[in-house]
């Protein structure tokens, strides 16, 4: 969901009232698009995050935010320290009733005289941006994210130059007096659905509450705006003020949706979401806890995100090459195959030697190894007959090698493959800073990534692999990397425990620990449902998975992290999904 204008002012009266004559201890800026202000408050501490974040920005009070700052503090974290950090808040808003957020701090300058700075943080997707702005001057100091004419011909932000609020959208206002004519013009002029013409005529308003507003009145949101009459519109206009002026008298309803079924969370927002009444609703005391809970897993995922990116690029490079080496000497093998007709000719050459004479370009022999029937065979005029078959002799014993050294490279090249396969995915199932800090040192060891020092080689992983219950109580462990693939497969898993892997698909290694005691064949079911949810076939049905006892799994010398070779397996045939995953118990 956006973080829309309607969280914006919750969120906004929250900040105030509780931020409101605190004093600002201090600044960190533990990214380049986001700052941490420790504030005091008498006997309390508070962690007032700002994000400018293109994917996630929003403004909240953290209860739990631990992050590195960098070693020395970027140039805008310094000019904040500088005009704020010291200084008392003197009081929070909203802007207009658009998704901008002003604090105003005041503090002293070099001569001891108060001064007034305004801490704008506009939330607007990729435009996003965290601006401190000098009160009498209206003059920008400096800002987050610096917009030269270059990035932006139509509004430029830059230290020294004038603060200027963005362009106000042509929509009309909800927290002013709707104009029943205007609106119902409005909406008739424009032929799309009606939810949609909600949100594009009124001021900050998302398609969510655009469609909870439709829900709430049992208004069809598919609805053409052309169709709907007047009588619809009133209701609207009615619905929209009841929910605007419980805004105003700060009547916030901090909530969060979350799909069970499918262990995700949906949505959140500081009003009721009746639309989701058939999930299930987490209600919180603030509006910055249901922000923090809400954007604290994606905003983990994205920062990852970003600094795999190089890694997974230079992956994909080397796993794309490998694979068209593949390709290529799969062609070379077909051709190697060609081998035995060379020593078929050869063979029938010397058998019938008497047949041929040196001068002859052809001869037509009958090929005993295929009923007699005729076959023509080629000669070099200038050859002896001895010499003419030995040259085929050659040519057989030349592709008979190379096709035995072709199918070496094959194998080597097959293995190094699924490796890459592998690591690619253990990179997409990160999700904390440590799993990917383990997969690069891996990669770094094994010779992928360039570094100028060797991480030290440990055998049991720094991060810990997954685990859940099955139904009949059995530990199921899931390994998230290669690494502790090989750690849950040859150091924890005793030799009767189950072992399973998808078939020929790259995936996590599963233990389910049973000792060789009988298990459920439900659990043999949750542990295959779990090798494939974690695997490339994620998102596939009917994916067969390999099960055996881990006896028969073995590691060959000098294999690659994570590979290993199994025998005398079962099969079993699931369909991963999120919601099967969640019917599995997982636990710390």
């Amino acid at each position: 969901m956006a973080f829309d204008a309607i969280v914006v002012n919750s969120l906004a009266r929250e900040l105030n009232e509780m931020l409101e004559g605190t004093k600002i201890d201090k600044v960190y800026q533990p990214e380049k698009d986001e700052v941490c202000l420790k504030i005091r408050a008498g006997k309390d501490n508070y962690k007032l995050v700002l994000s400018a974040s293109p994917s996630h920005p929003r403004v909240y009070i953290a209860d739990n935010y631990e992050k590195q700052n960098p070693k020395k503090a970027p140039v805008f974290c310094m000019t904040l320290r500088k005009h704020i950090q010291s200084g008392v808040i003197a009081g929070v808003v909203q802007v207009g009733f658009e998704r901008i957020i002003r604090i105003a701090i005041d503090s002293y300058d070099e001569l001891r005289e108060k001064t007034r700075k305004y801490l704008y943080v506009e939330i607007m997707g990729k435009h996003s941006n965290i601006i401190l702005v000098h009160d009498t001057e209206n003059r920008i100091l400096d800002s987050i994210k610096r917009v030269p004419p270059s990035v932006s011909r139509l509004r430029q932000i830059l230290p020294g130059m004038a603060y200027e609020l963005p362009p106000v959208q042509d929509k009309i206002n909800p927290m002013a007096n709707i104009d029943r004519q205007e609106l119902i013009d409005r909406i008739r002029s424009c032929d799309m659905q009606i939810f949609k013409a909600i949100y594009s005529n009124i001021l900050g308003l998302s398609p969510t509450v655009a469609r909870e507003i439709c829900y709430r009145l049992d208004i069809d949101k598919s609805m053409s705006s052309l169709e709907i009459g007047d009588g619809e519109i009133d209701r609207i206009i009615k619905e929209i003020n009841i929910m605007f002026g419980k805004l105003e008298l700060g009547q916030a309803y901090p909530n969060m949706i979350i799909d069970q079924k499918r262990d995700k969370i949906v949505e959140f927002s500081s009003i009721k979401l009746n639309q989701y009444e058939d999930l299930t609703e987490i209600n919180f005391d603030r509006v910055s806890q249901a922000i923090e809970s809400y954007y604290i897993s994606k905003d983990i995922k994205d920062r990852i995100n970003q600094r795999a990116s190089a890694m997974k690029k230079s992956l994909q490079i080397k796993l794309d090459r490998v694979n068209n080496k593949i390709k290529k000497q799969n062609q070379e093998l077909l051709e190697s195959e060609k081998a035995d007709d060379y020593r078929v000719k050869g063979e029938l050459l010397t058998s019938y030697i008497y047949m041929v004479q040196k001068g002859m370009e052809e001869v037509e022999l009958d090929n005993f190894y295929d009923n007699n029937s005729k076959i023509r065979v080629s000669l070099n005029k200038n050859l002896t007959p001895s010499e003419n078959a030995q040259k085929y002799f050659k040519k057989y014993n030349k592709m008979k090698n190379a096709s035995e050294e072709i199918s070496k490279q094959i194998k080597i090249n097959l293995e190094e493959s699924e490796y890459l396969e592998n690591s690619l995915l253990a990179i997409e199932n990160c999700d904390n800073d440590k799993d990917l800090k383990e997969i690069r040192e891996e990669l770094i060891r094994e010779g992928y990534i360039k570094s100028y020092r060797m991480p030290k080689k440990d055998i049991k992983p720094n991060t810990q692999y997954l685990k859940y219950m099955s139904s009949g109580g059995n530990l199921i462990m899931v390994g998230k990397n290669n690494k502790q693939n090989d750690y849950l497969t040859l150091r924890l898993a005793d030799n009767e425990d189950l072992w399973f892997h998808t078939k020929n698909i790259p995936g996590s290694h599963v233990v389910l620990k049973c000792a060789g005691k009988k298990v459920l064949d439900e659990e043999i079911l949750e542990a295959a449902t779990l090798a494939a949810y974690y695997s490339k076939a994620k998102m596939s049905a009917n994916v067969p998975v390999d099960y055996t006892i881990k006896k028969h799994v073995k590691k060959p010398s000098g294999a690659k992290p994570g590979m290993v070779i199994y025998e005398t397996n079962k099969t079993a045939y699931v369909t991963p999904s999120d919601e099967a995953k969640a019917k599995i118990r997982g636990f710390e």
